[in-house]
């Protein structure tokens, strides 16, 4: 019966961390919200003004090695996709998430900690109906060597594939039922990686001033340098999966259909979520139990 209802946190939940490309601290403090009223982020550190940003999908303004959302005032937040992948997994339909730099904290490269810091407060059940975002009909955007799509199924499902050329990497696949459990054992620990090659390029842009071997993956040519190596041979794929989560969320509602992508990322997610988006025909919005949807 939860999940036919809205949920928001029980209590507000901190998390203290540092931004991967800003480098600089920064705190998060996710409170509970009132039904129907989504996840809004709002920029503490700012003067009194439009400081809130609705986390949908029209807000994303920048997919470059992030999720970045912003409001017409200019006012962003990056680095947002761990979160929102929380969110999903757990089924956090209503937050106000409080942060006082522009970026939210890498903290380990994955959801974990923040998974962590929800888990420690817990959720509270909304009287109010939880909609779902039923897939109708295949939606699938692409371009050259990638592609994501949204296909109708009962649940929610993901099936992603990557390849690279680095021989640690190379291709990976992932097919999976998406349920909170699934989310728990199965997604939330994979940690986000990138290319020792690639570190002065990024820095020179300004970027990646705050990632290190304690919240990256960090591969050279064809090796893993982190000392523990891999938490999985296929963690690349699962954070690639986990990342979508928190692109999808963006929707605004949970879905059930399948996403399919191959070599995707935050730029082809957020095209995914505007053209599922600008197709009314292609989904609807369902409750689960006939009482509740009587209500909508």
């Amino acid at each position: 019966m939860s999940s036919y209802f809205q949920h928001t946190l029980a209590a507000p939940a901190r998390i203290l961390g540092i931004g991967i490309h800003t480098g600089a601290e920064v705190s998060v403090t996710v409170k509970p919200s009132a039904p129907d009223t989504g996840i809004v982020f709002v920029r503490t550190d700012l003067p009194a003004g439009p400081q809130a940003i609705t986390a949908v999908g029209e807000s994303v303004c920048e997919t470059r090695l992030g999720t970045v959302i912003g409001n017409a005032a200019g006012v962003t937040v990056s680095t947002i996709e761990h979160l929102m992948a929380v969110f999903s997994g757990l089924g956090v339909d209503n937050a106000l998430v409080e942060i006082d730099g522009p970026e939210a904290p890498i903290l380990d490269g994955s959801s974990a900690l923040f998974l962590a810091g929800v888990d420690a407060v817990g959720l509270r059940r909304q009287d109010a109906p939880r909609r779902h975002i039923l897939i109708l009909e295949p939606v699938e955007v692409s371009g050259p060597g990638k592609r994501a799509a949204l296909v109708p199924a009962d649940r929610f499902e993901m099936a992603v594939e990557i390849v690279f050329d680095s021989a640690a990497i190379g291709r990976q696949t992932l097919e999976l039922a998406v349920d909170e459990a699934a989310f728990r054992s199965e997604l939330a620990e994979a940690r986000t990686f990138g290319f020792l090659s690639e570190v002065d390029q990024l820095r020179a842009a300004g970027l990646g001033r705050g990632a290190s071997l304690e919240n990256t993956i960090v591969i050279d040519q064809d090796g893993v340098l982190n000392p523990g190596g891999l938490q999985r041979p296929d963690e690349f794929v699962r954070h690639k999966a986990l990342d979508a989560l928190g692109d999808l969320y963006l929707l605004g509602a949970p879905i059930i259909g399948r996403y399919e992508a191959s070599c995707s990322g935050h730029a082809l997610n957020n095209a995914l979520v505007r053209a599922l988006i600008a197709r009314p025909e292609a989904w609807r919005y369902v409750t689960h139990a006939p009482e509740l949807a009587q209500a909508v």
